[in-house]
């Protein structure tokens, strides 16, 4: 299966993102980077990954796999860079750009419309997990960094079999797998973390479920919402087992 082709990943991907901007508007802006980060990490995870960067004043900055932009939103925001986001999603995509007014472009991770080296630093955030050609979407990161660009990743890991079943569309690497990935795509590690999703302020926290009660409260009757809780509830599920962890990784292009 190619990177989001299943009907459950465009209900949860695709359908969800543009109700999620929709209740954004309803309930006002300081929600967006809360409710856009849901699923992308958390604020100690996205900070953690920033330092271990090294942004500097006026990097080229790639987000692929940006969703509905809440991590790009959070950088721009907290690091003064101006991402480019790449979602293969249509209604993620846009929605990112209505709600950051970031640059964002419709594309799947293994075919970036970027020239070779466009990019001194690039993050791809719970993305790899979604598609069956790692090693493809690893080797157009590559392509598209500058040699010595940094990579930052947050994966989602499984080192032994799944106490119940993956999410619809999902493929969980081990941390050897990705380790050797990362070897074949040309990175070279330079920092690992276990990444705490629970570790946000409590008012990232409160205007995250305040968006998810109005998306239920709004769209609760539809399959398309049922559809996406049952994904997202099945990775909670695994992760809170112990069969998943969440794996950060910052990585050096050479």
């Amino acid at each position: 299966m190619s990177e989001l082709e299943s009907e459950a990943m465009e209900a949860e991907f695709g359908t969800v993102a543009g109700w999620t901007e929709d209740a954004v508007r309803a309930l006002g802006p300081e929600h967006a980077i809360p409710a856009g980060c849901r699923g992308s990490g958390s604020e100690g995870a996205l900070r953690w990954l920033a330092d271990g960067l090294d942004l500097a004043p006026g990097a080229r900055v790639l987000d692929s796999g940006a969703g509905v932009g809440g991590p790009a939103g959070w950088l721009a925001a907290e690091r003064g860079v101006r991402p480019v986001c790449a979602e293969p999603m249509a209604a993620a995509a846009g929605a990112g750009r209505r709600l950051f007014g970031l640059p964002s472009v419709v594309a799947l991770g293994q075919a970036l419309p970027f020239p070779d080296a466009s990019f001194d630093v690039a993050w791809c955030l719970g993305v790899l997990c979604t598609t069956s050609d790692k090693a493809g979407a690893l080797a157009e990161l590559r392509r598209v960094l500058a040699d010595g660009g940094r990579l930052g990743l947050l994966v989602f890991v499984a080192d032994g079999p799944l106490s119940a079943p993956a999410p619809e569309g999902n493929e969980f690497p081990s941390e050897a797998e990705l380790r050797a990935l990362l070897r074949g795509a040309r990175f070279r590690l330079t920092g690992t973390a276990e990444a705490d999703l629970a570790d946000s302020p409590p008012e990232w926290t409160e205007r995250a479920d305040a968006v998810e009660a109005e998306v239920a409260r709004r769209h609760g009757d539809d399959p398309a919402f049922r559809e996406a809780e049952e994904q997202s509830g099945r990775v909670g599920r695994l992760l809170s087992d112990g069969s998943l962890r969440a794996w950060l990784g910052v990585a050096v292009a050479g």
